[in-house]
């Protein structure tokens, strides 16, 4: 996690942290979403040997710590990805489609000067808590709300 954290500290331009604020008031409950669109610059800022930026392996380097979703929402979010629109997508999946979508339009969105979008160590305990939905036995990455909404959930906390 902390070298996550280090590495997100590259982006100058907080680029991340604008879509991820974006994210967090549009789409509160889904807090995958939101570590999807923190994280969705991870490409540019992880150059390989021969300095390309891959999406992909973007993607598959946080698969691990957070989760099958919030990987294919960065893999699959790429403004230059292939046109394969449906790559990685279940069939009959509309909500993951959406997922994507919106994605990227609070990543086209962030770029507007002037967006407070906070301190990257805001969202380390986000960061954890989907960490540990991901890591979770048999959890498929359904990372919960720390009072027991489940992601994407439009309705209030549960407060039993």
């Amino acid at each position: 996690m902390l070298e996550l954290l280090e590495l997100l500290r590259a982006d100058l331009d907080d680029r991340g942290l604008r879509t991820a604020a974006l994210l967090r008031r549009s789409h509160p409950f889904d807090k995958e979403l939101q570590i999807a669109g923190l994280l969705h610059c991870l490409g540019s800022l992880l150059r390989l040997s021969d300095g390309a930026v891959t999406v992909g392996v973007a993607a598959e380097s946080i698969r691990p710590l957070l989760g099958e979703r919030v990987a294919r929402l960065v893999r699959l979010q790429a403004p230059h990805r292939p046109t394969d629109a449906h790559a990685g997508r279940r069939d009959g999946d509309d909500a993951e489609a959406e997922a994507v979508a919106t994605l990227c339009q609070a990543r086209d969105s962030a770029a507007a000067a002037g967006l407070d979008a906070g301190v990257l160590e805001d969202w380390r305990p986000l960061l954890e808590l989907v960490a540990a939905g991901a890591c979770r036995a048999g959890s498929p990455g359904n990372a919960r709300d720390p009072l027991g909404s489940p992601r994407g959930s439009s309705g209030p906390y549960r407060t039993s």
